[in-house]
């Protein structure tokens, strides 16, 4: 018996997010109880979804309101569904003597049922029914000895069909405030149940009776399936499917207090399913609880009634993890097939049979759905993608193992690949074995570029595979480095770091060789091995924002092994240059950069040399050395264009580094061209830390060029490729990005574009790296300059240093100045304005790149619109917008052209302000920055004649101000058109040439300038 859990019992599981679902239940009910609505509530889902935690739940609430809640199972053990109206007696089972005395019409019901199911299991059995009129009382012998004829099954059908009939009329008579009838699992209901529910729904009751069922899909017969249809067509049933929950519902309600991580993990792993989601969260737990307990206990539950054979089945597919043929299911599940018998199944082989009796096994498991084979039937798979995890975790250790053994060797036998066989092989492993770990290493190189968390895991198993003697230990550091390198890809950028670390410690350069001297005494010359980790660890510290630790490692490995082969030497200059550029100190570097690039040259190792080339290139950009920074980029660029795909792939940091020096020398095509290809062999080559950087290049330079929804798309792509990644730093310049492009997407004053850029200064923290102090500077950026001026300045100040903001990036220099000076003119500080501008003018002077000019021609511009001097601010906005063009940087043209538009106006120009303020708008608006358009619509320009009286509508005809008068009352054109006797085609006509003459551009626009100019009088009234 299932019954209605009291509303206190603190045992129960929590419901989660489904709130709606329950207010649905509820409606439905105050339906019933004025005898309207559906009759029927059909709950479907996945098993462990929460039908039947919905069910009690709204049991609760059902009894709460005074209504009579009795709840049934079907077929609540294995054989139970064969007993008649098993599910109906279940419920009834509920009611106590207490609403038996008070309640005769629930009282004759109950005995109805009782009787119902005694009398039909008797005709089941052979015997009468004894209350019913004209069934006879006892068994003949033909009885007795089971030999029904076909009298006696119709004589059993007509008594179920009046027991059913009887029931029914029954249900019809519970008074109110009534009566929920909650059947769970009746996808195992008996036919009389089945036959009991068809009724109800074929003749409706108008008591207050709701009947709720709770069934899984996949797993109801064809015969409740039609019926429960039919009734969902004619309305006396009403469908409610549960989905998967949202994963903040699963964070609050079923893992409080766990990592966000582990929430991801698990959310993922269960796809939403709440049963399977506390399932995997007790198997997981720091201690390891039993797997046979908890929440795994309820889904485990169903292997219990399983025969030996299709236990093994399922146990074998559990071991293949995923889809698999029938006959490896076979090869591992049956005895001696995989090579062997277990003691567990030395009792059953008998019973295996031939492969009839495996595909009999296969679908009854899919009848009970635990089986899920695909459309084509050839490959099998479990019912959730988590019930492997959870039945391997209740196998024995042995079994497990031995299942494991037969995976690996139906999988070597038919050929598969290192990857297929890799986890066989760790899970059947028993010692070293330089055969095993072949294998493990091959499956990591499989993997590595898609999934290389899992190729990590991997290389540890190889080493612990690998035999710790003197003969494998120059192929164990080598598997160490490559292992150090799949974590760092993966994300576990502190792990790697720290695992370099002791490689870097076991190898001890010695009298410039570079042996590792082994406990057994016999170095090998792994000095290739030990400057590799070097260069791999420096980078991972810099990912980490530890750029003096970084220098240390590359500056002592430089001094103690001063000649190295000549790739690694590059490598360890390039990494030294990036650590000196990412720490703002490239002028420290810049002399052995050239250096190296010389010898680079002179080896003719055109990758090495583009390497350096590229380092080079991106610090002189930097530094505002315009014209070396573009002579080594082309060079770089010709040396790159020429590499294939799978050769740029062991180079894709100097894709970033170029792509980043085109964008900063406002040569915005080229280097989207760069990054699309840098994404894409990024992306194929598994190259985290590269790809999040190539995408906020693209995203910088789709959002200069006045694309901003494409642009946020790609900035908040990088911020999800990052993010995993790690470092404080990348994570930080990722969101400022997005937060920025955030700013000029959304309406003018949304606060989303401030929130994102305070979250990424919070991020980088205190350090002062280039990342981090472009992340405060889009900070300043985002601060509402009219609300706050003075936090503009500080973020500014903190950010550059000093007034002069010198510890900015010097080829953008002259953007953060203007945005200073507007600061200081809005905090009321008109000299500073100034002095910030004039030193703008001469810093983009010096850089020659045309949106820096046209940053300081507006940074000069609201200085003069400042003084009043209308006339030349205009210009300077207007030059302003003609060297962003220049570079195609359409965004920075719209701002500039809508700054310079009321200025021309002010200066007499009114034709040209409007032209000027169109273009801006038109930019703005198909570049999809939104922020820019509301600027423009608050800062239009108005025509000369807007002063006087009906101006701009004095070139409309009679009717087109008529109609432009009632349009400004808010009619609609079908409303206009009624008013006039004119057809809604004509008055659309005329809107359009209203709003051809006046330029307005929206109704909101016609209606103010209706107003402003005082014309309507009377002539709305006309009808």
């Amino acid at each position: 018996m299932d019954t209605i859990a009291d509303q206190g019992c603190a045992d129960r599981a929590p419901l989660v997010g489904r709130a709606r679902e329950l207010d649905r239940l509820d409606g439905l009910l105050g339906c019933r109880t004025e005898g309207a609505g559906p009759v029927a509530v059909d709950v479907t889902g996945e098993p462990g979804i929460g039908k039947t935690r919905l069910l009690t739940e709204f049991g609760i609430r059902a009894r709460g309101r005074g209504a009579t809640v009795l709840r049934g199972r079907a077929g609540t053990a294995e054989g139970d569904a064969g007993t008649p109206f098993q599910a109906v007696l279940d419920a009834f089972a509920d009611l106590d003597h207490r609403e038996r005395a008070t309640t005769p019409a629930l009282a004759e019901l109950a005995r109805l049922v009782e009787r119902g199911g005694r009398a039909a299991q008797d005709v089941r059995d052979g015997c009468g029914g004894h209350d019913l009129p004209g069934v006879r009382d006892g068994c003949d012998a033909r009885d007795v000895r089971g030999g029904h004829d076909s009298s006696d099954v119709r004589d059993g059908r007509d008594v179920q069909d009046e027991r059913v009939r009887r029931i029914g009329a029954a249900l019809g008579r519970v008074p109110a405030p009534g009566l929920v009838l909650l059947l769970d699992d009746l996808h195992r209901a008996d036919p009389a149940t089945v036959a009991l529910v068809d009724h109800l729904l074929r003749h409706p009751l108008r008591a207050p009776v709701l009947l709720v069922v709770a069934r899984r899909e996949r797993q109801t017969p064809p015969a409740l399936a039609s019926s429960l249809a039919r009734a969902a067509d004619s309305g006396a049933l009403a469908r409610l499917d549960l989905g998967p929950l949202a994963a903040e519902d699963c964070a609050e309600a079923l893992a409080p207090g766990a990592p966000p991580d582990t929430v991801s993990e698990l959310y993922a792993a269960s796809g939403g399913n709440p049963l399977y989601f506390r399932a995997l969260a007790h198997t997981r737990t720091p201690h390891g609880r039993a797997p046979g307990t908890g929440p795994v206990a309820v889904l485990l539950d169903e292997l219990t009634p399983l025969s030996g054979v299709e236990r093994a089945i399922v146990e074998a597919i559990a071991v293949l993890d995923g889809r698999a043929t029938s006959e490896l299911v076979a090869a591992v599940a049956a005895p001696g097939r995989g090579g062997g018998a277990t003691e567990h199944e030395e009792g059953m082989e008998q019973s295996w049979g031939g492969q009839e009796t495996i595909d009999a096994a296969l679908r009854a498991l899919a009848s009970r759905d635990l089986v899920r084979p695909d459309e084509a039937g050839r490959t099998l798979g479990p019912r959730h993608p988590a019930l492997p995890e959870l039945v391997r975790g209740a196998l024995d250790p042995w079994r497990r193992r031995e299942l494991h053994r037969r995976a690996e060797a139906a999988l070597a036998r038919s050929g598969a690949p290192a990857s297929a066989r890799a986890p066989h092989l760790i899970g059947a492993a028993t010692g070293p074995d330089a055969a095993t770990a072949a294998v493990l290493v091959e499956a990591a190189g499989r993997t590595g570029t898609v999934d290389p968390a899992r190729a990590a895991h991997w290389l540890a198993a190889a080493l612990d595979h690998l035999p710790d003697t003197a003969e494998h230990l120059a192929h164990r550091l080598e598997l160490t480095l490559r292992r150090a390198q799949a974590l760092g890809s993966a994300g576990r950028v502190a792990e790697s770091r720290d695992l370099l670390h002791r490689l870097i410690d076991t190898c001890r350069p010695d009298s410039g060789r570079g042996p590792c001297d082994t406990p057994g005494g016999h170095p090998q010359d792994t000095a290739g091995i030990r400057t590799s980790a070097v260069l791999l660890c420096a980078f991972m510290e810099r990912h980490l924002g530890r750029y003096p630790e970084a220098e240390a490692l590359l500056r002592r490995e430089l001094e103690r092994n001063p000649d190295p082969r000549a790739g690694l030497r590059t490598g360890l200059v390039v990494e030294w240059g990036a650590r000196a550029l990412f720490a703002t100190r490239y002028p420290e570097v810049r002399e052995e950069v050239d250096r190296t690039l010389g010898e680079a040259r002179l080896r003719h190792d055109e990758a090495a040399t583009a390497e350096v080339l590229t380092l080079s290139a991106l610090g002189e950009a930097y530094e505002g050395g315009t014209t070396k920074a573009r002579a080594r980029a082309t060079e770089a660029a010709a040396l790159t264009d020429a590499l294939t795909d799978g050769e740029l792939a062991d180079h894709v940091e100097s894709l970033v580094r170029l792509s980043w020096t085109e964008a900063f020398l406002e040569e915005y095509g080229t280097a989207e061209r760069r990054t699309t290809r840098g994404i894409a062999v990024a992306r194929r080559a598994g190259r985290p830390f590269a790809l999040s950087q190539l995408l906020l290049c693209s995203a910088y330079v789709h959002f200069l060029t006045g694309r901003v929804g494409a642009a946020l798309d790609l900035a908040e792509e990088s911020l999800t490729v990052a993010h995993p990644l790690g470092g404080a730093e990348l994570l930080g310049f990722s969101r400022a990005m997005r937060a920025t492009v955030l700013l000029h997407a959304r309406p003018l004053g949304d606060p989303e574009g401030l929130a994102a850029a305070e979250e990424a200064a919070a991020t980088v923290g205190t350090a002062q790296s280039w990342w981090a102090t472009q992340a405060r500077c889009m900070l300043a950026h985002n601060v509402p300059l009219g609300q706050d001026p003075h936090r503009v300045r500080g973020a500014l100040l903190r950010a550059g240093g000093d007034r002069d903001l010198s510890r900015l990036q010097p080829s953008l220099r002259p953007g953060y100045l203007e945005l200073l000076a507007a600061a200081a003119l809005v905090a009321g500080d008109p000299a500073e304005a100034e002095r910030a501008a004039r030193r703008a003018l001469t810093e983009a002077q010096r850089l020659g790149l045309p949106v820096q000019r046209g940053a300081a021609q507006r940074a000069w511009g609201r200085v003069l619109a400042h003084r009043g001097e209308s006339a030349a601010a205009a210009e300077a906005f207007t030059e302003a917008a003609r060297e962003s063009a220049r570079s195609g940087a359409g965004l920075r043209e719209a701002h500039s052209l809508l700054l310079a538009a009321p200025h021309v106006q002010a200066a007499g120009d009114g034709p040209r302000a409007a032209a000027l303020w169109r273009r801006g708008r038109r930019l703005a608006a198909d570049g999809g920055a939104h922020m820019l358009v509301d600027l423009a619509d608050r800062t239009r320009p108005a025509p000369p004649d807007a002063t006087a009286p009906g101006g701009r509508l004095s070139v409309l005809t009679p009717r087109e101000r008529e109609i432009s008068v009632l349009v400004a009352e808010g009619l609609t054109n079908q409303a206009v058109a009624d008013r006039l006797c004119l057809s809604p085609r004509t008055v659309e006509s005329h809107v359009a040439r209203v709003y051809r003459k006046t330029g307005v551009e929206t109704r909101a626009g016609l209606a103010s300038l209706v107003v402003r100019t005082g014309v309507g009088g009377g002539q709305s009234s006309r009808g």
